[in-house]
């Protein structure tokens, strides 16, 4: 099986710091735009890259060794619409990966994973369960604690059939946080695979440290 894949790279990332917006902010020499793309590229199931960019970032792009089969859209006004314009230009693969660019320590095995859960589920997504305590918490103070039975961590790459999520996003009105929230409101069935430990959001200044901690480990070093 085939599938493209859609690298949602638009945002501004404000919470990360630095002076340009994380996606091009350096993990051990090479942008976190490029770890990601790179990963990618070496998925043999992956045929097709979609980047959704901000237009003030092309200069950034335009650095970039364009190596592969990669496509350039411009984002939306939010999440949701970057997707859709993501969606908008690729080609007849029948599933599409949709990954947020600030993730680039995404596994080989993770992307598998989910392409394989594909065969069975109109959707599929890797996530982790809940194991910590759950807490309401207002103006600082404990007001509470919830259940953490059945409550899990969503993660990317989020994988659909490509003409399903389509539809989806045709039919989702304002944003949503992920892909699986547009595929659920439209009556889509979404599978979960194992999701990993390592393959966190880069959000925070000290998400960079531990992504580069995770790096140095996996080369040995």
């Amino acid at each position: 099986m085939t599938a493209s894949a859609i690298i949602v790279a638009a945002g501004r990332g404000v919470r990360a710091g630095g002076n340009v917006p994380k996606q091009w902010q350096l993990l051990l020499g090479k942008t976190i735009f490029s770890h990601t793309i790179d990963v990618f590229q070496k998925h043999p199931a992956i045929t097709e890259i979609i980047v959704v960019l901000n237009h003030n970032d092309m200069v950034h792009f335009k650095n970039f060794n364009k190596e592969g089969n990669i496509k350039v859209v411009f984002g939306g006004i939010n999440r949701a619409a970057s997707v859709r314009n993501g969606l908008a230009v690729t080609e007849q693969n029948q599933f599409v990966l949709i990954h947020d660019v600030a993730r680039p320590l995404v596994k080989l095995q993770t992307i598998s994973d989910v392409l394989s859960a594909l065969k069975n589920s109109q959707g599929a997504a890797p996530a982790l369960p809940v194991t910590d305590a759950i807490w309401t918490v207002v103006n600082g103070q404990v007001t509470g604690t919830k259940n953490r039975s059945g409550l899990f961590r969503a993660q990317t790459p989020q994988g659909f059939n490509r003409k399903a999520i389509i539809e989806a996003h045709s039919a989702h009105q304002g944003e949503a946080p992920d892909d699986v929230t547009v595929a659920q409101a439209y009556g889509l069935n979404v599978t979960t695979v194992a999701g990993d430990e390592e393959n966190l959001k880069i959000t925070h200044p000290a998400d960079f440290e531990r992504a580069q901690l995770i790096m140095r480990g996996r080369n040995g070093r």
